[in-house]
């Protein structure tokens, strides 16, 4: 096939304009790699005017994404924009009705709408491709529904979000506290503009949600996802961590049991020596294991403007090549929703409290756990700060629900001075 692929393009931020720079500088490369030409017909974005860095005079403009989605001309349409709602939803919608292809680096209205969406475009005879909605320049998305596709996957898990493993490792590396980290993370254009989606784990849980539907067969149900963030985490837990060989991160893990399917986004304490406790900065990592190939390790970055480009165009080649799949890896009318199951292997946890300083009130502790059926693995008492005793438990392995129960029986004892914080040792 000869015939140019024809592309418009919706959004033109760093990705966008990263994914015209590829296309502009490797085109005799991209010509030989995918037997015909990758060109690109129109653009949209928000402003004409604003100052890209890059040569836009050559393309057709269109102010309303949905007409360009609609365009005759083009025969794939790139969503960069973003967004669960609105423009990117009404766009994709409109260009799977004109029976477009569709590559898109948006997490968010996959792991909203992706079940209706990929349901419409295969109905249509469309494609969605989407490698670069998670994981940044790692392959993924292509490992597991293509490279791994002879295994029984039995658990996905990894870090997933660059700007909170950035913090995460420098408190560790500088000793500062995690308001500061915040701070400065949002000064180097770290932080989304609604900054809890980083540092409050939906921007990772929507990424994990499609990691679950593909590896798992199963319809995409954020929903499902149990978040908590890395709001809570302070610099004493990250010294703690590193006196026992922990790291902490923030950790998405999911697997199907015979519950139904886990799907947890939170901060873990992993091994210091493991793949993710040695992940620095805002690298990201995903580790997938399959009962053929056991485990895989994945590690690369995870945004930017390179990388994520350059994943926007592993699917605009395999498009360019004649390379089509489900959208999620089997046909969306055959996914099952699954039933949502917390998670119920047991663990050892990390505790932090902070007690009274007076007679009595550790064993009050220690009798809650021991009434709970949550056995003490090993336990620090560290120097008093004003009249608290800040106190560190490490446990024996053990079910969420036995140390939930647990802590809420601890949330009525006098003796507690601030809410406790758990976390997951995960085994890696």
């Amino acid at each position: 096939m000869t015939d140019p692929l024809r592309l418009g393009i919706a959004g033109l931020g760093t990705v966008g304009v990263g994914t015209v720079r590829i296309i502009r500088q490797k085109a005799k490369l991209l010509a030989a790699r995918a037997g015909r030409p990758i060109q690109i017909i129109a653009v949209s974005a928000r402003s004409r005017n604003k100052e890209r860095g890059v040569n836009l005079s050559g393309y057709a403009w269109e102010d309303d994404p949905v007409t360009l989605a609609q365009r005759d001309d083009i025969d794939v349409f790139v969503e960069l924009m973003g967004g669960s709602e609105g423009s990117a939803k009404d766009a994709t919608e409109a260009a799977i009705a004109a029976g477009k292809d569709v590559v898109t680096a948006n997490k968010a209205l996959l792991a909203h709408h992706g079940h209706a969406l990929a349901l419409a475009a295969e109905e249509a005879g469309c494609a969605i491709r989407f490698e670069a909605a998670v994981a940044g320049g790692i392959p993924v998305i292509k490992a597991l529904s293509e490279g791994l596709a002879g295994n029984e996957i039995t658990r996905v898990m990894g870090v997933m979000n660059g700007t909170c493993n950035y913090i995460l490792t420098r408190m560790q590396a500088e000793g500062l506290g995690y308001n500061a980290l915040f701070e400065e993370a949002g000064k180097l254009g770290y932080l989304e503009a609604d900054p809890n989606l980083d540092v409050g784990g939906i921007d990772a849980g929507h990424k994990l949600a499609l990691l679950a539907a593909i590896a798992f067969g199963t319809q995409v149900d954020f929903d499902a996802v149990e978040l908590e963030g890395i709001e809570n985490i302070t610099i004493e837990d990250i010294r703690h961590a590193a006196d026992m060989g922990y790291r902490i991160k923030l950790l998405g893990v999911c697997q199907m049991t015979g519950r139904g399917l886990e799907q947890r986004m939170s901060p873990c304490l992993v091994p210091d020596n493991s793949p993710l406790g040695q992940l620095e900065g805002g690298t990201n990592m995903c580790v997938l294991e399959g009962d053929n190939v056991e485990q895989i390790v994945l590690r690369g970055p995870g945004a930017g403007m390179g990388p994520t480009a350059s994943a926007v165009m592993a699917d605009v080649m395999d498009i360019a090549r004649g390379f089509r799949m489900p959208v999620f890896g089997q046909p969306a009318a055959g996914l099952v929703r699954a039933a949502p199951a917390r998670a119920v292997t047991p663990a050892p946890y990390y505790l932090r409290l902070g007690l009274e300083d007076k007679p009595g009130a550790l064993a009050k502790v220690t009798a809650v756990l021991g009434e709970a059926g949550v056995s003490i693995n090993r336990m620090r008492q560290y120097r008093h700060v004003d009249s608290t005793a800040p106190v560190l438990i490490v446990t024996h392995k053990t079910t969420r629900a036995a140390l939930d129960m647990a802590l809420e029986a601890m949330s009525r004892l006098d003796v507690m001075i601030a809410e406790p914080v758990a976390l997951r040792i995960e085994s890696v």
